[in-house]
């Protein structure tokens, strides 16, 4: 995809979420992802922070600093939660109804060769696949954000493979044949991992990371259905 191109999809997915019947599928999942994983942390945080201090080697500079790592590390072990359950309800329940709005007024042209069923428990199946490979490797790697430079480069790595792995499926589960979404994945590589980088760059920002993954899903959705339709076009299928 043209570097042109890729800008006004992503200034279009921005335009796409502020539309109302579209914003209420947007906001909904981050809330409640939220809310199941605040009252979760309700019971566990101190438990576990305690934990943690206790388990943490017996030097003399951890003394002081050591109970305020705890409950840092508290916060990194629920953040790639949260932001997983958010993919997961965003994927499985916001985006099918995301996308066939957004289908029906721009792509109307692009028919649909899959089944709502079969999308549905693919995009369940893929999304947990790769959510539990995110959190596990955001767990594994933990320790390396006490690297200089690993807080930035590690979350942004780890969500920007994350969103580009479960979007891209959710995106053509329903219209692309199974060798259409093959042939996308290599062909669009490169705008696919852009696409999850600026959606994991995107919940860094204060306010915006709410809606961060949601806009995300959008902004996959134009980008998978317009290559899909440049694909049909060039292999001189009827769209």
């Amino acid at each position: 995809m043209e570097t042109v191109t890729f800008f006004r999809t992503v200034v279009r997915a921005g335009r796409d979420l502020l539309r109302p019947e579209l914003l209420f599928q947007a906001i909904w999942p981050p809330l409640a992802a939220f809310l199941v994983w605040s009252v979760v942390a309700w019971f566990a945080w101190m438990p576990l922070a305690q934990w943690i201090a206790a388990e943490l080697p017996d030097w003399q500079w951890l003394n002081w600093l050591g109970p305020w790592l705890s409950h840092v590390a508290v916060f990194f072990v629920f953040a790639p939660l949260i932001y997983a359950t958010t993919l997961l309800l965003v994927a499985v329940f916001a985006l099918p109804r995301m996308m066939a709005i957004i289908a029906a007024r721009d792509y109307p042209d692009v028919s649909r060769q899959g089944s709502a069923a079969a999308a549905f428990w693919g995009s369940l199946a893929n999304t947990v696949a790769a959510g539990a490979i995110f959190v596990a490797g955001w767990l594994l790697t933990l320790p390396l954000l006490l690297v200089p430079g690993g807080l930035l480069v590690l979350p942004l790595f780890w969500a920007a493979w994350l969103n580009q792995r479960a979007f891209r499926f959710d995106a053509l589960a329903e219209h692309a044949l199974p060798e259409e979404r093959q042939a996308l994945v290599g062909r669009e590589r490169g705008s696919l991992y852009l696409g999850g980088m600026l959606g994991a760059l995107l919940a860094y920002v204060p306010v915006l990371h709410i809606l961060a993954l949601p806009y995300t899903a959008i902004l996959f959705v134009h980008l998978c259905l317009g290559a899909l339709r440049e694909l049909r076009k060039q292999q001189g299928v009827a769209v």
